[in-house]
């Protein structure tokens, strides 16, 4: 730390102040002796570092440059100080006209106006301005407006006790002026300086607790809106994400579907005419289905954040699976289905959702990578009981021999993360005889 820094000039300080106090204590009894003990913690806690420190943490409107409304504010200020302290240095000349001199005129227009000249600094040091102008207002009338307003300005930018300190001062700096003016009646200059210091403190710590409740309000709300648009947008995250996998539900059935429709009529080119018909028309619904899907999710993929607005996508029901069956084997493909559900038009939206995701996602991979085979699709359930999902078939014969249609491999693994999502159980895998299974049991 280098010799003139704040904190090593505090330190001489209170080792100044502890020995001039431990040779005042010297010699004196115990009921003296604690009561300077006492002011000696009390001024090496907080006259020194009121003194020296330049601003105050929990005021951070004290450091750096002013705004054109601390200018106003510091320049109202110094014009009243002055017009009044000049009202005041008036009236006291005319009082006193007998006793009071050139030269104490001269001092108290002087000091005063040095006390004026001080406030411009009182945001920066306002201790230090407070001392001086309490120490001067002892021979100048002039800086007694001076004085109240850097009193003031101490308790808005400081703790209480300096500025209590600096109040206490203002009694005895008033009766040493009122004896330099040669007043008797001390009595009648104690009793309003005190009142004005006190109204004075009061105010500035009036101000100090409304800019730190305003402060307070503004922190609390900048949080609230912080944590607004953070939840907007892990909601609009959320929303993207959950799209995302729609859009893989919705559209990988149908695109697997419309490729099998042109891979078949490009190797059967000897079918008759009508069926040539009937297959292109298949694939050209299948085609303007999944075109019409692909919007609705596009609609939503915006980058607008998402609010309380209703997704446009498509949901599908339990009553929609019997459907999504029938067009598979439009398809060509061979699919057992049994369905057995007691309630069925009663069941939960997100579990009818589910259900039809799960039978979507494995007649999609046997649309991919088993084609041929003979697939069984059953569903059965009620309410209370739970609904159980079972999707299996055989391994197709030569099926490293074809080409296997492209995919993103992660519809399992999305199925896996709806149904944990739905409190259910999901197996997937071959079983003991061969057959590739896809079981899941979902809460009902």
């Amino acid at each position: 730390m280098s010799k003139g820094t704040p904190g090593r000039v505090r330190l001489r300080a209170v080792r100044w102040l502890q020995c001039r106090l431990s040779s005042m204590l010297h010699g004196r009894s115990e009921p003296y002796a604690r009561v300077m003990s006492w002011l000696r913690r009390w001024w090496a806690q907080t006259a020194p570092t009121a003194i020296l420190a330049p601003s105050d943490p929990a005021r951070p409107d004290t450091e750096g440059p002013r705004t054109a409304r601390d200018w106003s504010a510091d320049a109202g200020a110094f014009v009243i100080a002055v017009a009044l302290g000049a009202l005041i240095l008036s009236v006291t000349v005319d009082d006193t006209a007998n006793r009071m001199t050139p030269g104490q005129v001269a001092t108290d227009a002087a000091f005063g106006a040095l006390c004026c000249l001080s406030l411009w600094w009182r945001r920066r040091w306002p201790f230090g301005v407070a001392l001086v102008c309490v120490l001067l207002g002892a021979f100048s009338t002039f800086g007694t407006v001076a004085g109240l307003l850097a009193l003031s300005s101490l308790a808005v930018h400081r703790h209480v006790r300096p500025a209590l300190f600096i109040a206490a001062l203002f009694v005895p700096s008033a009766v040493v002026c009122s004896v330099w003016l040669g007043r008797t009646d001390t009595w009648s200059v104690m009793l309003p300086t005190a009142a004005l210091a006190a109204a004075a403190t009061a105010w500035g710590m009036f101000i100090r607790a409304r800019r730190q409740l305003l402060s307070t309000l503004r922190d609390r709300a900048q949080r609230a809106e912080a944590d607004q648009l953070v939840r907007a947008e892990r909601a609009r995250l959320a929303e993207r994400t959950r799209i995302a996998r729609e859009m893989h539900d919705v559209l990988a059935h149908r695109i697997s579907l419309v490729a099998l429709h042109a891979g078949a009529l490009e190797v059967a080119l000897d079918l008759p005419p009508a069926e040539a018909r009937e297959s292109a028309a298949l694939l050209r619904l299948t085609a303007h289905q999944a075109l019409e899907e692909l919007r609705d999710v596009i609609g939503v993929l915006r980058e607008e954040p998402v609010q309380e607005r209703p997704s446009t996508v498509p949901q599908p029901t339990l009553a929609d699976i019997p459907r999504l069956v029938e067009e598979t084997r439009r398809s060509g493909a061979k699919v057992d289905f049994e369905m057995r559900v007691d309630g069925a038009a009663a069941a939960p939206g997100p579990l009818g959702r589910d259900a039809y995701r799960i039978v979507q996602e494995a007649l999609t991979n046997i649309s991919k990578h088993a084609r041929g085979t003979q697939a069984q699709v059953r569903v059965a359930g009620a309410p209370n009981r739970g609904l159980h999902v079972s999707v299996r078939n055989p391994a197709a014969l030569g099926a490293h021999d074809r080409p296997a249609l492209p995919g993103s491999g992660t519809g399992l693994l999305g199925l896996q993360e709806r149904v944990t999502l739905a409190n259910g159980v999901l197996v997937t895998g071959p079983d003991a005889s061969g057959d590739f299974v896809v079981d899941a049991d979902l809460p009902w």
